[in-house]
């Protein structure tokens, strides 16, 4: 076809189809996939002073303070603030975030791994895969002022200061397969409490069907009473997440969830409170519950927790 019968079928200007045929003819699928370079105005930064600017961000610190901004580098490297600031940018280097990390020193961290990620990516035929894990002393906190809806303009708004009025343990279990979870609560944190559970779950769960459980390496979870009472259950199967790695158990997410959702921004008078919000916010969940899909393989958690390790060892 003509230019002109394309730039008429486009709406556009001849000129632009002719612009766009042509590095498509000079450059092929390239030249039409990204701009074409544009002049632009000279620098007015040397790249020596750009490198000397990065170095200095992620090898020094300012007097008194524990890393720099763009208004206290500025001054030490004599450019604008706000060419600090693009050049931060373009680098991705963020001085003012920080995150937490924990690295295991479980002496069999990557045979568990390897064992609690594969269940998740390839669980067996025939069986369920739950994810167990208690959260500890929920506190019934009930706010000394009324708390302010959210309004226009404004965010909800709490007072800083509270009563306790006593604390609840809540025990959960999280079937990966298919979203659901059971719930159970205690006053205490025992093995006496948790063998209950450990019922609730096998009154739950279809016998002819095995259970490949993930927990952690709690002592309440390897007490000899609870050792024998798996061996009289051989149908469970156990699968521990390595010691200080508990963001691999799944049940983790749905507890989060739970807190963002329903605990944190909440006052209670009581636990009797705190169970009532908590059942409300399971029913709702199990209307419609959503698998947890594990999506990173062993592998790459194991060679990014070996960055990790070598980036810890250069830094002490």
């Amino acid at each position: 076809m003509q230019s002109k019968k394309i730039a008429e079928s486009l709406h556009v200007r001849p000129k632009v189809v002719t612009r766009w045929r042509n590095r498509f003819a000079t450059h092929h699928l390239n030249g039409i996939r990204m701009d074409a370079p544009r002049p632009g105005r000279n620098p007015r930064i040397s790249q020596e002073k750009i490198d000397s600017i990065i170095d200095h961000t992620l090898h020094t610190k300012p007097q008194g303070a524990t890393h720099w901004s763009s208004s206290t580098l500025d001054r030490e490297m004599r450019v604008s603030n706000a060419t600090i600031a693009r050049i931060w940018e373009s680098h991705r280097i963020q001085p003012h975030r920080e995150r937490s990390f924990k690295l295991s020193t479980d002496t069999a961290f990557n045979e568990k791994v390897r064992d609690v990620v594969g269940l998740y990516m390839n669980p067996p035929d025939k069986a369920i895969v739950i994810c167990v894990d208690e959260k500890n002393g929920i506190q019934a906190l009930d706010r000394s002022q009324t708390i302010l809806p959210l309004r226009p303009g404004l965010p909800a708004s709490r007072s800083y200061d509270y009563k306790r009025n006593g604390k609840i343990d809540l025990f959960a279990a999280l079937n990966i397969l298919d979203g659901t979870i059971i719930t159970e609560f205690h006053k205490r944190h025992r093995h006496q409490e948790f063998l209950i559970f450990l019922r609730t779950i096998d009154e739950c769960v279809p016998q002819e069907l095995d259970i490949h459980m993930v927990m952690d390496n709690l002592g309440t979870h390897t007490q000899p009473d609870v050792k024998r009472w798996f061996e009289r259950h051989p149908r469970f199967k156990l699968h521990f997440t390595p010691k200080g790695a508990s963001w691999m158990n799944m049940v983790e997410s749905w507890l989060s969830i739970l807190t963002k959702k329903q605990i944190r921004r909440n006052s209670f008078g009581n636990t009797y409170d705190v169970i009532k919000a908590i059942n409300e916010f399971v029913a709702e969940y199990q209307k419609n519950p959503r698998p947890f899909v594990w999506t990173v393989d062993a592998g790459e958690i194991l060679r990014k927790v070996a960055r990790l390790r070598r980036l810890e060892a250069t830094g002490r």
